[in-house]
């Protein structure tokens, strides 16, 4: 294909399709997987429909199911046989056009509406304030990802709604790695990164309320600072921050870690977790997730803002970086695998990190439909701070933060809490 779509909907001319979503060849092997696993199952319902009666076992669906298998016990075995085939068929045509039709979408990210106040290696602290806000906070994004989830598109923007609301948000961006930084550990990340950017943000501020929020990974890091500048700032805010990585499914964890651990020596060869590993892996949380949005996104018509939303959202969610090997082996090994935060074992610059020790003001907000960081990891660290104010907010990891929600769900809420924070 030789067209894109513009953010219009038309086609016109452009460039060579998306890459993503990556890694494309696993997701089309689940789609492919999804769409045989339908034969077979219809294959394997002739013998007194033993899936169906195994599953119901096993699910909070059981009664739905075995209603089902009743419902369809009289069904002529061809005609049913047919209906099966040609609704995988027409589920894997929906998968392929909404693969096609976000490939070819010509959206593309306009440029932040901020100023670059500090620069160092790959980071960099980006000012989006507007210069009337009476308090002001750094915001840390997870090391993983980039930090423009919490700027994505008009409407869907943290930053922005900070900014109209009486709080200067100063966004820190890890960034490209570059030279050193791959061989960066996350002790190096948090000294040498985001010490000195914490540094100029207070600058910034000029004597106003400094708040310090992180999310997802972010928040382990902010923590982390938080402990070495308690006296330097009014409160901490934790997003969707992991801190018990074994209190919900531990055994998938250790699995994980020893995964990484068999991969680890080719990536300290390559000098860092390449973006399509870690995608994998975040694939496997949800193996058939890109096969149902996909089919989703082909329905939408694209000049909506749903599917403006949708491509910005998923773009940024292949718009990763190769995570240090050291910090790839901190994390998924001394993490996952050890859970050192979650047993008081996690140091940093020799110190250990312990929430506990924080007596400032703190704000948790734990997602009650987060898959990536469950409630049942983030809770504790909560409940480990002293003076720390629990938000629950109906929705997921991502959707908390850049969803149709997100302004009812944390932004209104993050908003006020900062402004209470004198």
């Amino acid at each position: 294909m030789t067209e894109r779509q513009d953010q219009r909907g038309d086609r016109a001319p452009g460039p060579a399709l998306r890459p993503g979503p990556r890694p494309l060849p696993l997701h089309l092997a689940m789609a492919g997987a999804a769409w045989t696993g339908s034969l077979s199952s219809l294959s394997a319902s002739s013998a007194g429909w033993a899936p169906w009666s195994s599953s119901a076992q096993q699910s909070e669906n059981a009664k739905a199911k075995a209603a089902l298998a009743a419902a369809l016990a009289g069904a002529d075995p061809a005609a049913l046989a047919e209906a099966v085939r040609g609704a995988a068929a027409r589920r894997l045509a929906a998968f392929l056009d909404g693969l096609d039709a976000y490939r070819s979408h010509r959206f593309s990210r306009a440029a932040p509406a901020a100023t670059i106040v500090w620069r160092r290696g790959g980071a960099r602290l980006l000012d989006y304030g507007r210069g009337d806000e009476a308090h002001a906070v750094l915001l840390v994004p997870s090391l993983v990802n980039r930090s423009y989830i919490l700027d994505l598109l008009p409407g869907r923007s943290l930053t922005a709604y900070l900014a109209a609301n009486g709080v200067q948000p100063l966004l820190f961006d890890w960034g490209d790695i570059e030279g050193e930084e791959f061989a960066f550990d996350l002790d190096d990340f948090i000294v040498e990164r985001l010490d000195p950017a914490f540094d100029r943000a207070r600058l910034l501020a000029s004597g106003r309320p400094l708040t310090l929020a992180g999310y997802c990974m972010g928040g382990n890091l902010a923590l982390a600072l938080a402990q070495r500048r308690a006296g330097k700032i009014a409160g901490l805010a934790l997003l969707a921050t992991p801190w018990d990585f074994h209190a919900e499914r531990p055994e998938s964890a250790r699995a994980l870690a020893a995964f990484a651990d068999v991969l680890m020596p080719g990536f300290r060869s390559l000098g860092a977790m390449p973006l399509d590993v870690l995608q994998g892996l975040f694939a496997g949380l949800d193996p058939l997730l890109a096969y149902k949005k996909f089919r989703r996104f082909a329905a939408l018509d694209p000049n909506s803002a749903e599917a403006l939303a949708f491509v910005a959202l998923e773009d940024w969610l292949n718009d990763g970086v190769p995570l240090p090997w050291r910090v790839a082996e901190e994390c998924l090994i001394g993490w996952y695998g050890d859970n050192r935060p979650g047993r008081g074992a996690w140091t940093v610059a020799g110190n250990v990190v312990r929430p506990e020790s924080f007596a400032r003001p703190s704000l948790a907000v734990i997602p009650n439909d987060d898959r990536i960081v469950p409630p049942a990891s983030a809770l504790p660290l909560a409940q480990a701070l002293p003076d720390c104010t629990i938000l629950r907010a109906s929705a997921g990891h991502i959707g908390m933060m850049a969803g149709s929600r997100a302004r009812t769900e944390l932004w209104a809420p993050l908003a006020g809490w900062i402004r209470a924070r004198a």
